[in-house]
């Protein structure tokens, strides 16, 4: 936003330091001056283009800034004159007002003026505005932006005479039509807040009024309102109906609770001097106590000047934090204290900082204001030493691990949709309160929609070869208890290559099944493999779940056809979901090491024909039960099927395995190759496996 210089030095009549200076200053102080522009015609002084961060609504204005100005100067901030309360001219009764929406709308105010005469602004509002560039509409209007300009509360002025009744302040009826100032029509909803009669919508409450009741050139009644809204309530329906005004970015984000009576005496003074009209009756004020004690009554803080001392340690001029130095600040930012013991405070807050909540808060507005740049540079002390996470060395290694298998780490959002987490896990889901989507609405409960989206990304961008792993944070249970543990999942798509042991439309299945292996082996414990309770994200007949020590460790498979569909994926993509805090319990294996044998090494081959149901597992294991002290290695060599059943009966299928015999001691004998081989025959044969001429 812009903020004039002469506007702000006419709420400090004691400010001397030029307005470069005061443009750092503020700076310095998070009250961030982006550009510096000189004025031109009726004023003098600079133009501030301005970044006010959203926490600080109550600097979205000149005299937000002003008050900043004169706690960092330590000058005397002049109230704004046309705030006082100002009393009827004509008698009358307060304008009626009813909250039936008591939850979103915690104080209205209302005030009626008779016999204006509606024209163009002049003086200094039209000095203002042309300086600004903010756009002249009327002369009433006008003075409503005149007056979020200058203290930032919201207000507006409808014709009286359109009004038929009370004013309600309610829920919008579903299907309700209004028609708003810009001329577009909205069809509201029972979420919506309005401002209504005893008849009709008026305005969308806290974004725009509306267009049958506005103010023009023939009007000669008005209604000054001004309130508080729920800042949730406004935020949802600027979002639903896409409206973003000046009012709903302030609503939003919490305006001042107090502000609507001093803000609805500043308008109604305005436009009485520019229109020659006259206030009838007294104003309105209804007030909700329950709203006011969340925001403007809310308890005080208790405030430690050692705490402060403590926490912001010694300034660049040794001299440090003085209680005085505490009191001064926090005083002119609007804080009330009372002191309840030496060197504490009870601290009443502002009604328009809604973001002090907290001591800590307290004291990091005494550090802003002082300038951080103030504070000598000193490292916080500290004794100890660094203590490393429980499992951090473990999920090192399966970082290493997957990466030196061609696994790139990513991550994923943390948040995923309802759809997906019912998708691909059975685990209860913990949903948002306020989700930023209906895409993003629930914490995930498990890797896979995440890995699935960043392998979707990758191929729609023609990226056909993939390889990702992601390790991080999983979310189960509900909003009232969240359980958080560490998930590991694997992704893969592309360069599908078949081998002497499986056809290039298993290749993934099977490179994603040694990934796994490989994994698995750097870890304690046996891990064995079965083809039960898979989850439904995975094709039928193409998936597999590894127990380590009998419990479930994870599943993997490629992803089902419906899955695919679902994103468009033309190529098949396999993918893994690993229970990472079952793997972490396990620890590391601790690597060995022996002397290299300088005798030579003699490998062997067995093929034999083997039923479907012996699977590899079991062959490795009754070779390695023999407990042959040469034994240095085994692996499959070459797996062969018969289709047609000539060579190899159905149900059955060749494999041809290669042993590596290697004494440290002694070059092995034909006798010693003999006996061994001889013995790995006899235990393939006990499995059922039949030995191939």
């Amino acid at each position: 936003m812009d903020i004039l210089t002469p506007w702000l030095r006419s709420y400090l009549p004691e400010l001397s330091v030029t307005d470069a200076q005061l443009a750092e200053d503020l700076t310095l102080r998070g009250i961030a001056v982006e550009g510096t522009f000189p004025l031109e015609g009726a004023l003098t002084g600079t133009r501030y283009e301005m970044d006010i961060t959203t926490n600080r609504v109550d600097a979205m204005n000149h005299y937000g800034v002003a008050r900043e100005a004169a706690a960092i100067y330590n000058v005397a901030l002049a109230t704004i004159s046309q705030t006082e309360p100002i009393a009827e001219t004509a008698s009358g009764d307060s304008y009626p007002v009813t909250i039936e929406a008591s939850d979103l709308c915690g104080r209205f105010t209302a005030r009626v003026i008779r016999g204006v005469t509606v024209k163009p602004s002049t003086g200094l509002i039209a000095d203002y505005f042309a300086a600004l560039g903010q756009k002249p509409i009327s002369g009433p209007v006008d003075v409503t932006n005149f007056g979020w300009l200058a203290m930032g509360q919201p207000t507006h002025v409808f014709d009286l005479d359109t009004l038929e009744g009370g004013i309600i302040v309610r829920r919008a009826k579903a299907g309700e039509k209004l028609r708003l100032l810009d001329g577009s029509e909205h069809i509201l909803v029972t979420d919506d807040l309005v401002v209504a009669d005893q008849k009709k919508a008026l305005a969308l409450a806290g974004v725009m009024g509306g267009w049958d009741s506005r103010v023009s050139e023939t009007t000669k009644n008005i209604l000054v309102e001004a309130a508080w809204f729920d800042p949730a309530a406004i935020r949802a329906s600027s979002r639903r109906h896409g409206l973003h005004t000046d009012a709903s970015h302030r609503f939003e984000r919490g305006a001042d609770f107090n502000a609507a009576p001093l803000a609805n005496n500043l308008v109604t003074r305005i436009v009485v001097e520019q229109t020659g009209g006259h206030v009838a009756g007294p104003m309105t004020d209804i007030i909700i106590p329950a709203i006011a004690g969340k925001t403007a009554d809310r308890p005080a803080i208790a405030l430690h000047v050692a705490e402060v001392q403590r926490h912001l340690g010694t300034t660049a001029d040794g001299i440090g934090i003085s209680e005085q130095i505490v009191a001064q600040y926090l005083t002119a930012l609007g804080c009330t204290l009372t002191q309840t013991a030496p060197g504490a405070y009870a601290v009443k807050l502002p009604s328009w900082r809604l973001d002090l909540e907290r001591e800590i808060d307290l004291i990091e507005e005494v550090a802003r204001v002082y300038g951080y740049n103030k504070f000598a540079n000193t490292l916080p002390s500290f004794t100890g030493t660094v203590i490393e996470l429980p499992h951090a060395t473990q999920e090192a290694a399966i970082r290493t691990t997957l990466r030196g298998l061609g696994y790139s780490e990513a991550i994923s959002s943390t948040f995923c949709s309802a759809e997906e987490a019912a998708a691909f896990t059975t685990a209860p889901a913990v949903a948002l309160g306020n989700p930023l989507s209906a895409e993003a609405g629930m914490l995930r409960p498990a890797l896979t929609p995440g890995m699935a989206t960043m392998l979707a990304h990758n191929l729609h961008r023609d990226v056909s070869t993939v390889r990702l792993f992601e390790l991080g944070t999983v979310f189960t249970g509900s909003t009232a208890s969240v359980a958080e543990h560490t998930g590991l999942s694997l992704g893969l798509t592309g360069n599908a290559n078949a081998t002497a042991l499986y056809k290039a439309e298993d290749s993934l299945f099977y490179e994603l099944k040694g990934a796994l292996e490989t994994l698995l082996a750097k870890f304690t414990g046996t891990h064995t493999l079965d083809a039960n309770d898979l989850p439904t994200w995975i094709a039928p007949g193409r998936g597999a779940r590894i127990l380590l020590d009998g419990t479930p460790v994870a599943v993997f498979g490629e992803l089902a056809p419906a899955e695919l569909q679902r994103r468009k994926l033309r190529q098949p993509v396999a993918m893994a979901e690993v229970h990472a805090a079952t793997l972490l319990a396990h620890p590391l294996r601790q690597p060995a090491s022996r002397d290299l044998s300088r005798f030579q090494a003699v490998e062997r081959d067995f093929s034999f024909v083997f039923p479907d149901a012996v699977r590899w597992q079991a062959i490795d294991a009754a070779i390695r039960t023999l407990a042959i002290p040469e034994l240095q290695s085994i692996a499959p060599v070459e797996i062969f099927r018969d289709a047609k059943g000539k060579s190899i009966a159905a149900g059955s299928y060749s494999l041809l395995t290669r042993v590596v015999f290697q004494s440290p001691e002694r070059t092995l004998s034909d006798e010693d190759l003999t006996t061994s081989s001889a013995r790995i025959t006899a235990a393939l044969t006990a499995l059922g496996g039949v030995q191939r001429a």
